[in-house]
């Protein structure tokens, strides 16, 4: 009787840590999660989350298939509770693992995960759009450097939220023509946008899931990042960071259109002392 309880126990514990492999698998497998793909990187963000998202999965599927296993063949309490291993089984044990996991994790990092991370933070093209997002609580402010190319000085002691959201110094030249938009980024496609990032006031986090960016903006330090564009169309900006009261309302617009639509968009834009 107490054998066949055993034998029972044991079944019904293979098949719950089985039956949640097989679960995990099949909802990563059948369940479209991931917001679509806008930007170049994008695609190889994604590649080194499903590289490792199988790397771990087949290694938690066969681990529930080792304790599975191991609740079957040891279910009878008769023999020794413990078998002491030879030192040579418990070095293999040790090294065995550890050396997996260091390769399987180089392998992601080398080959998938270097090329990523040159996109992000190599060298800017030449023809990047240059674009500078300021986060406060609770908006996006962006800057362009307008035709001249320049970024206007900004000081801290010019800014006014209605006025002069961002501080732009009137007195230098190169700020007369900047432009300056409340929660809107407008980018052509296929070319690298260039954006520095500052913040007003708090911790904030710039991020874009569509494009696979999220950057935190820290006080009194300047960030950046850079992404391409390979879809037309309307995306958001999404404050990541937990940054006060209003924190759900802190979001903003990223239009990207084709290249020569863009060009006519700034164009007609007046600089913000103009």
């Amino acid at each position: 009787m107490a054998e066949k309880k055993r034998t029972a126990t044991a079944a019904l514990l293979v098949f719950f840590f089985l039956g949640i492999a097989v679960l995990t698998v099949a909802g990563f497998a059948t369940t479209s999660w991931r917001p679509e793909v806008a930007s170049r990187h994008g695609e190889g963000v994604d590649r080194v989350i499903t590289y490792l998202l199988c790397a771990t999965g087949v290694i938690f599927v066969l681990g529930h298939g080792v304790l599975a296993w191991f609740v079957w063949k040891f279910r009878s309490a008769e023999g020794p509770a413990h078998a002491p291993p030879g030192r040579k089984v418990e070095w293999a044990w040790a090294i065995g693992p550890a050396l997996s996991m260091a390769v399987i994790a180089e392998i992601g990092v080398l080959f998938l995960g270097m090329p990523v991370w040159g996109q992000i933070y190599g060298e800017t093209p030449d023809d990047a759009v240059l674009v500078e997002v300021v986060g406060k609580q609770f908006e996006w402010l962006v800057h362009y450097p307008g035709k001249d190319g320049e970024f206007g000085r900004t000081l801290p002691e010019k800014v006014n939220d209605v006025r002069n959201p961002i501080g732009l110094d009137k007195k230098d030249p190169a700020a007369k023509d900047d432009l300056v938009f409340r929660g809107r980024l407008v980018l052509p496609v296929s070319r690298t946008a260039s954006v520095r990032l500052r913040s007003h006031d708090v911790l904030h986090s710039f991020s874009i899931p569509q494009f696979r960016v999220k950057q935190d903006i820290v006080p009194g330090m300047q960030g950046h990042t850079q992404f391409e564009p390979t879809k037309p169309g309307e995306y958001e900006i999404a404050c990541a960071e937990l940054c006060g009261l209003g924190h759900y309302r802190m979001r903003g617009i990223v239009l990207v259109m084709e290249p020569e639509e863009f060009e006519e968009w700034l164009r007609k834009q007046r600089g913000w002392f103009e």
